[in-house]
């Protein structure tokens, strides 16, 4: 403790957030040729390494071919794809014309992705194999749509495919957009309304920088897994961007998640410095099979939703090391740490979310005034908008009132729409989302969405849906239908609905739980009362 990292604050602002800022340079072309960027496994635990030199020739390639296509500065390129050499030359591709990323979830089904590519004006969608048929016209899907698919992998005839652009060897110098410039787009989940548009511009790399070499105490010679996936904001963050903006080497698993695949990749790769979210650990937990210690774990962080204790104790145990607890939202990163840097490494109790980390400054306010609460008081998580070099957020998509119901009446104060409190040491510790976001195994899910799809059944006239408890995955959700008259109930209908949200919305955000109700429990302004929704599921 006593290190001053305000300095380091200071200079990785000065890297970022500059009129002359390229991506292009910032994230690949200047770091050495031969130093290897990511090491791609596979299922079967074959693996590539993908240098710098690589990667700027492909994506300088792909950069070109898309040029070709119209693609000019600040426009919009969606992916869905998964982790990936290709992604990763997608995003240096299009980051290179100066154009804007559109990550796009996997799981998503095609209405949730037609939306997100409608409300951004996505251009060009690039899409693995496997996840083209989503953007095929249909019932979801427009006939008419406004944006071309590329390919990634075994395109179809009369497809295009990545690799027809990866042929352009024009050469290109790459754009620069300046700090204020946009690289991302990134769509993410309330309770009410529509999906929220984030736009990130190039200086929000400090933040992501600071917080991979503060928090999660990343080196050098570190073998550095960050688990998440990058169609959500700490994947895209910490599993690509950040890693591209250090230099520093970063595993991506080109397979879907199991505990037996996770502690092979942990165990054969050697890695030291392991990031996921909590439902990650929990399952690593529930495995039988695991072994007892993974000796080479020098690091372990998760964030998306609280830890529990028991998760806690047994990491240390069986991982090596205790996992700790990490705090951030999609508009800003990570805010509020318990932190690896030996200069911020210190004892914060149980179950508390640690400090805030250097560049931020975070309060708890009062509930009925915008003042800082009392110590140990119950309020309202904020960030201080006058004292924090590192806040990035330039509000939502075409949205000025979402983005002003976000701050307070003086602008001093970002609300952040998560409560809790805060220790005489400043530890904070998360209390409940104010907002009812679910958060499912790390994935942030807002029930506004889900309840749409519900009501697109014919039998169903009121839905609700809520965050229930669950040990492996942090919340589940369940659904409160109120059905129209003469409709039949059962498990039939829950089955339907069930298989309806997973093909309209997302595979993973489906209620595993149906409750047929004869009217949901509302205030006399109409709004539902999901708390006591939540008392029913639990008994």
């Amino acid at each position: 403790m006593g290190t001053d990292l305000n300095p380091r604050v200071r200079e990785l602002l000065g890297m970022y957030d500059r009129p002359d800022a390229s991506a292009a340079d910032l994230l690949c072309d200047r770091h050495p040729a031969d130093s290897i960027a990511f090491t791609i496994i596979e299922r079967d635990l074959s693996s590539i390494d993908l240098t710098y030199g690589e990667l700027r020739e492909r994506s300088t390639r792909f950069a070109a071919g898309l040029a070709e296509l119209g693609v000019r500065q600040h426009d919009r390129v969606a992916t869905l794809m998964t982790k990936s050499t290709d992604l990763v030359v997608a995003l240096l591709g299009i980051w290179r014309l100066g154009a804007v990323h559109v990550p796009l979830f996997t799981a998503f089904a095609p209405p949730a992705i037609a939306f997100r590519l409608d409300a951004s004006g996505t251009s060009i969608v690039i899409a693995d194999a496997d996840q083209a048929p989503k953007l095929a016209p249909g019932p979801d899907m427009p006939a008419d749509a406004s944006w071309q698919v590329i390919v990634s992998g075994d395109a179809p005839e009369g497809t295009l495919g990545m690799a027809d652009l990866l042929a352009d060897d024009s050469p290109g110098a790459p754009v620069a957009v300046g700090g204020d410039g946009l690289l991302v787009e990134l769509f993410t989940s309330g309770t009410t309304g529509t999906p929220k548009g984030v736009p990130i511009p190039l200086r929000a790399l400090a933040s992501f920088q600071a917080y991979q070499e503060f928090a999660l105490d990343v080196r050098a010679d570190d073998v550095f897994w960050n688990a998440a996936d990058p169609g959500w904001a700490y994947g895209l963050y910490w599993a690509i961007m950040a890693p591209l903006a250090s230099g520093v080497r970063s595993i991506l698993l080109h397979a879907a998640f199991s505990p037996t695949l996770t502690w092979q990749v942990l165990e054969r790769f050697g890695v030291t410095n392991f990031t996921a979210a909590p439902t990650v650990y929990r399952a690593l937990r529930a495995d039988r099979t695991a072994p007892h210690l993974h000796a080479t774990l020098r690091r372990a962080s998760s964030a998306g939703e609280p830890l529990t204790p028991e998760v806690v104790a047994w990491s240390l145990e069986h991982l090596g090391v205790a996992v700790r607890d990490h705090y951030g939202q999609t508009e800003h990163g990570m805010l509020i740490c318990n932190s690896w840097h030996e200069a911020l490494d210190a004892d914060v109790p149980a179950g508390s979310m640690g400090r805030s980390l250097p560049g931020w400054t975070c309060a708890v306010l009062a509930d009925n005034a915008d003042t800082v609460a009392p110590t140990g008081e119950l309020g309202r998580v904020a960030i201080d908008t006058e004292n924090s070099p590192l806040l990035w957020f330039l509000g939502y998509l075409d949205a000025p009132e979402r983005t002003a119901q976000r701050y307070t009446a003086d602008g001093r104060w970002y609300l952040t729409g998560d409560a809790g409190s805060q220790d005489e040491n400043g530890c904070f510790r998360f209390s409940a989302r104010d907002d009812d976001v679910i958060i499912m195994s790390g994935y942030r899910i807002g029930p506004f969405e889900v309840e749409s799809v519900l009501l697109l059944h014919e039998q169903v006239a009121e839905a609700a849906v809520v965050g229930m408890p669950d040990e492996l995955r942090g919340e589940v959700l369940e659904a409160f239908v109120v059905v129209r008259d003469g409709s039949a109930v059962g498990t039939r209908l829950e089955a339907e609905l069930q298989d309806l949200v997973k093909k309209k919305f997302a595979a993973h955000a489906y209620p595993r739980t149906v409750h047929f109700l004869t009217e949901l429990p509302k205030t006399p302004s109409g709004k539902v009362q999901r708390f006591v929704l939540r008392q029913r599921g639990n008994k």
